[in-house]
C-alpha cells in the first residue's frame, strides 16, 4: 500500500513535492504585516489622502457588522454557537451573520484544535477572506494546542497565531459565551479606538471607555 499522506489523507506521489508549510505561513505573515513596524500597526501608514471623518464612520460600520465565517473545528464551536442563540444574544453587537463563505466573512474564529493535516485548508480560508479581516483565537486549543500540546502529539499546530494573524485571544478551555463576546468587544475597540462604538449596545451603567491615543 502507498504511504498516507498528512494531507487530507490521499496518497503521496515521490514525483510531486508536498507545499513547505513553515514557509508558506512566513509568506503569508510577511503579506499581513506589510506596512507595519516591529509588529505594531503603524498609524502613519495609509493612503496619500485620508479623510479623519470617513475613516471613523468606516470603522464604526465595520465594528458593528462583524461577519464571521461558519468555522467550528472543535468543542468550542458549541460555546460559538450558543453565543448566537436568545440567550446571549450576539447580534446586539451586529456579529451575529454567520457566513457560509469565507469570501462573505471578515471575521475568523478559530475555535478548536488546529492540527498539520487541518493547517492548508485553515489557510486557504484565510487567504479567501476579503480585506480588512480579523482572527479571534478561541480557547486554548486554538492559543496554545491546548491539553493535546504533549510531547508524544507531534501532529499539533502549537497555537494558530504559528500560521496566521491573531487579533484577540480568548482562553478557556472551553471559554464561555461571555468570553467570546468579550473577544467581539475588545475587536471592536481594536477597530474603532471605543469600548462601545454604538451607546445604545452598551448598558446604562457602564461608563463609554476610551483607549488613549485613538479616541473618536
Amino acid at each position: 500500500m502507498g504511504q498516507r499522506s498528512l494531507y487530507m489523507g490521499e496518497k503521496t506521489n515521490p514525483s510531486v513535492s508536498q507545499p513547505d508549510l513553515e514557509s508558506y505561513t512566513e509568506r503569508i505573515k510577511a503579506e499581513c504585516y506589510a506596512g507595519l513596524s516591529d509588529g505594531r500597526m503603524n498609524l502613519d501608514a495609509g493612503p496619500l489622502l485620508r479623510m479623519d471623518l470617513t475613516d471613523k464612520l468606516l470603522k464604526l460600520c465595520q465594528a458593528n457588522s462583524l461577519w464571521p465565517m461558519t468555522f467550528g473545528i472543535a468543542c468550542c464551536a458549541i460555546e460559538m454557537m450558543a453565543t448566537g442563540m436568545a440567550r446571549f444574544d450576539i447580534s446586539r453587537y451586529g456579529a451575529e451573520v454567520f457566513r457560509p463563505s469565507p469570501r462573505q466573512s471578515d471575521l475568523m474564529i478559530v475555535a478548536g484544535t488546529v492540527n498539520r493535516k487541518l493547517a492548508p485548508v485553515l489557510l486557504t480560508l484565510y487567504e479567501q477572506m476579503p480585506s480588512p479581516k480579523w482572527v479571534i483565537a478561541m480557547g486554548n486549543c486554538a492559543i496554545s494546542g491546548g491539553p493535546f500540546n504533549v510531547k508524544e502529539n507531534y501532529n499539533i499546530i502549537e497555537g494558530v497565531d504559528k500560521l496566521i494573524p491573531v487579533d484577540v485571544y480568548v482562553p478557556g478551555c472551553p471559554p464561555r459565551p461571555e468570553g467570546l463576546l468579550e473577544g467581539i468587544l475588545k475587536l471592536q475597540e481594536k477597530i474603532t479606538g471605543v469600548r462601545h462604538p454604538i451607546p445604545q449596545n452598551r448598558h446604562p451603567d457602564v461608563p463609554q471607555k476610551k483607549v488613549k491615543g485613538l479616541e473618536l
